[in-house]
């Protein structure tokens, strides 16, 4: 593995990202400073505390902390779902899809959280 863009967890969360921002792109203009703004930034924050943890993987404390804050973040976004569900900016197809893809990448994030040693170097 070379870089963090190697690692299954990342390339599943960017990928998801983009698939919000493309969504989001059809939410109404007055939420544009709100759920819009949300659920794009926590969307993307999970690729990036993905890229840092990568980086700080050579101490297991800032490596966890990294780790811990994309799992926040993927919590994060799954609310925002919820969100947009309710609002009937997205349908619950498209809402389900999304939130399983946050669901699995959880999964990913504490794997990687409760055996550390295995991405440490």
């Amino acid at each position: 593995m070379k870089t963090h863009k190697d690692l299954k967890v990342y390339q599943l969360s960017f990928e998801s990202g983009m698939e919000i921002f493309k969504i989001s792109k059809s939410f109404p203009k007055e939420e544009r400073y709100s759920l819009t703004d949300q659920i794009r930034r926590s969307s993307r924050s999970v690729s990036g505390n993905l890229a840092e943890a990568r980086r700080k993987r050579k101490y297991p404390k800032a490596f966890a902390a990294k780790l811990s804050d994309a799992e926040g973040e993927a919590a994060e976004t799954q609310v925002w779902l919820d969100y947009a569900l309710a609002c009937d900016y997205i349908n619950s197809e498209t809402h389900t899809v999304l939130y399983e893809k946050y669901h699995y990448i959880l999964g990913m994030l504490v794997k990687m959280i409760i055996n550390p040693e295995k991405w440490n170097l």
